[in-house]
């Protein structure tokens, strides 16, 4: 099922403190789960529309998921405090799994008669359950055992705060010999620890690649073009816990409610972040190991995914160390995060994909929203320079798999992450993928219909986006191409030092890549553009002058019910805005549906701001046609409103960039004997003569 910017309220399950007054005052009965002094773990949908709603909630300490919509963020609440905050906060939400340590148990449970019935799963490897951290060390250790000319077993430079070695595998036609000047595509699994699949499906695609090398001809012309790097689990040691501790929930079926056998804790079980245990200090290794579980594992550690250095401390990430989102001490303060970045940073990375669970989304930069105005930089973000090229890519991705393909900001707001930083650093493309449509490690044989599609995607999935994700990356086209001649083995340097804006500062950054001259003297090296995407120009759009079109409807509507009125769009606009007032501090909610050809509708947009907010949607470059504005009356005693849709046109202001270089060197016996700065565009092939190095 695609959820993308989906609504589901459940009704009456979850409302706050402040919604469920008022309720009560009528007659209704409060959810159990709300005041319930044996509170479960339970997974809610949180009424955040706006950008603004999103920043409040990023305030409150909650366990965010990563799958939300235009007007939801989902929420693992561990405890009644948690309720409580929702409650002050006046945020509204619905229960969508009530006991998480049920349905953990529910999984098990599937994924163990999975297991028993299956001797071999329809995946390239085969497996029928979820690996452990053991087994994704063997299964790419025998990788390489199996297949030394092909794949390569390495580990990064640096240990997780456990002490444990992290490990990738790195695939390629003759992988051992010298880099020849290939496209690198980088797979990456398991940055949040409970995001299981996350790792499956990289370590599947591995697995893939190599299992029909020399078989499959799209396959082994794709690997002899490239280098593939894959590492499967980013977080380590949260992981580990999350894994060990999850596979032991087993409770057992209960009599009408009544006692259970809990073997374990869900606080592990859905643990997100590493295992920092003290801000901005080591531990000894095995701390993380002993230490006593928290809810949702949320209570330690660093958000891997807020630590990485583009914009780093924006939106989206907290400076709690106790938040979910906790974005760390310093930009790449984790080891988990510097490994990435000294992967990136020392590799020619033209296609870049992370996976994580869950929302059935691909997600493409940036984390933030144009309109936001970082402090370091004093201008809106705008829209990423190549952004018709990664719309295009991200919705042929999203089309092998039912996703829907948009902006990070979307989502919501976020700064820190790991593909905003590779492709505003490096110019190579870089993608998320949410995996799934409702869990962070549903029962396995989800993950089998995941990679390799089911329904109308069977046979497509991940396992062809990913493919797709592939092409993109040995296409030269996307990105830059430099050839020449050189002497026979010299090594070839690129080198680029510059600063990479946070939020209200910056931090150091290089680029250092290398390749080696072939015997014959000639060199083709696969690079990205000289010039970072963001320094170069961004689009900016602005407002122009009074609507176009404007229409007002006024009305009442009863509670828990809800009023439509249809709007046409007639003519090409830049923007359809519609606002929802009300004279009264209560709560009314907006959606917006496209009506289609047979009737049916479409939700393209949506606004539920908590009481002291009016609601707003904004669609850009909207399609002529009839649109249905639902007013929803959520919890007001007073529904009286006032419903306006404006079309408008905006300008569009271009903020000047700046031109980049590459200082490219040759190198012989360890001594730079040539040095030539080369400046070079994303699709353009340039001619470099080093011969002069050879004569020296």
């Amino acid at each position: 099922m695609m959820l993308g910017s989906i609504r589901r309220r459940v009704a009456l399950c979850g409302l706050t403190t402040a919604v469920l007054v008022g309720l009560t005052a009528t007659g209704v009965t409060p959810p159990a789960a709300a005041t319930s002094d044996e509170f479960r773990p339970q997974l809610v949908t949180v009424d955040t529309p706006t950008s603004a709603d999103k920043a409040l909630l990023q305030t409150l300490g909650l366990d965010l998921t990563e799958h939300a919509g235009q007007d939801y963020v989902e929420v693992v609440l561990h405890n009644l405090d948690d309720v409580a905050a929702l409650a002050t906060a006046g945020l509204g939400y619905d229960v969508r799994i009530p006991d998480l340590l049920a349905r953990e148990a529910e999984n098990n449970q599937v994924n163990a008669a999975y297991a028993a019935t299956t001797v071999s799963s329809p995946l390239p490897s085969g497996r029928d359950t979820y690996r452990t951290l053991d087994d994704y060390n063997a299964d790419m250790a025998a990788l390489e055992s199996d297949h030394p000319d092909l794949v390569t077993l390495f580990s990064l430079p640096h240990p997780s705060l456990d002490g444990k070695q992290i490990y990738g595998v790195e695939i390629g036609k003759d992988v051992r010999g010298p880099d020849r000047g290939l496209p690198t595509f980088l797979m990456l699994g398991v940055h949040h620890a409970r995001e299981w699949p996350s790792g499956e499906h990289a370590m599947e695609f591995a697995v893939d690649l190599v299992k029909n090398y020399g078989t499959d001809s799209r396959i082994t012309d794709l690997v002899n073009r490239s280098r593939v790097v894959v590492v499967p689990v980013v977080n380590v040691d949260g992981f580990d816990k999350s894994r060990t501790d999850g596979g032991l929930v087993d409770l057992r079926e209960a009599d009408g409610g009544g006692t259970a056998t809990i073997l374990g804790t869900p606080g592990n079980a859905y643990m997100r972040k590493n295992c920092r245990i003290v801000d901005g200090q080591d531990t000894p290794d095995g701390s993380c190991a002993l230490a006593a579980t928290s809810p949702g594992g949320y209570g330690i550690g660093v958000d891997l995914n807020r630590n990485y250095g583009g914009y780093w401390g924006g939106p989206g990430a907290s400076d709690l160390f106790a938040d979910p989102t906790y974005r760390g001490a310093s930009a790449f303060s984790e080891p988990e995060t510097q490994n990435i970045r000294e992967l990136i940073s020392g590799r020619q990375v033209t296609t870049l994909i992370t996976n994580h669970t869950f929302s059935n989304l691909v997600l493409r930069p940036n984390g933030a929203a144009p309109d936001l105005v970082p402090g370091s930089e004093g201008v809106p973000l705008g829209d990423p320079y190549d952004e018709p090229a990664l719309k295009a890519l991200g919705d042929e991705m999203a089309a092998q798999n039912g996703y829907t393909s948009q902006h990070a900001w979307e989502l919501y707001d976020t700064t820190g992450s790991v593909e905003d930083w590779s492709y505003n650093a490096t110019g190579g493309f870089g993608y998320t993928f949410e995996i799934g449509p409702d869990e962070f490690h549903p029962p396995f044989p989800e993950v089998v219909d995941e990679y390799l599609g089911a329904g109308q995607y069977a046979g497509k999935g991940n396992r062809e986006a990913f493919l797709i994700a592939l092409e993109n990356a040995v296409d030269p086209t996307t990105h830059s191409v430099l050839t020449g001649k050189a002497p026979a083995g010299a090594t070839l340097r690129l080198r680029k030092t510059f600063a990479t804006p946070t939020w209200d500062g910056s931090i150091q950054d290089s680029l250092d890549t290398t390749m080696t001259v072939g015997p014959d003297g000639r060199y083709t090296w696969h690079v990205n553009p000289s010039t970072r995407p963001v320094v170069m120009d961004r689009q900016i759009e602005t407002v122009s002058g009074e609507p176009v079109q404007e229409e007002s409807w006024t009305g009442t509507t009863a509670p828990l019910q809800s009023t439509d009125q249809e709007f046409t769009v007639d003519q090409d606009v830049d923007l359809l805005e519609i606002t929802l007032d009300w004279p009264t501090p209560d709560d009314l909610d907006l959606e917006v549906y496209r009506k289609n050809a047979d009737g049916s509708l479409t939700q393209v947009g949506s606004s539920g701001n908590f009481v002291t907010e009016k609601e707003r949607v904004l669609l850009q470059d909207p399609a002529q046609g009839t649109y249905v504005l639902r007013v929803i009356n959520f919890a007001s005693a007073t529904p009286s409103w006032t419903l306006t849709a404006a079309l408008f046109n905006a300008d569009a202001t271009t903020v000047p960039g700046l031109v980049e270089n590459w200082t490219l060197t040759c190198e012989r016996n360890g001594r730079v004997v040539q040095t030539v700065p080369v400046v070079v565009d994303r699709g353009q092939r340039l001619r470099v003569d080093l011969t002069a190095c050879g004569r020296r």
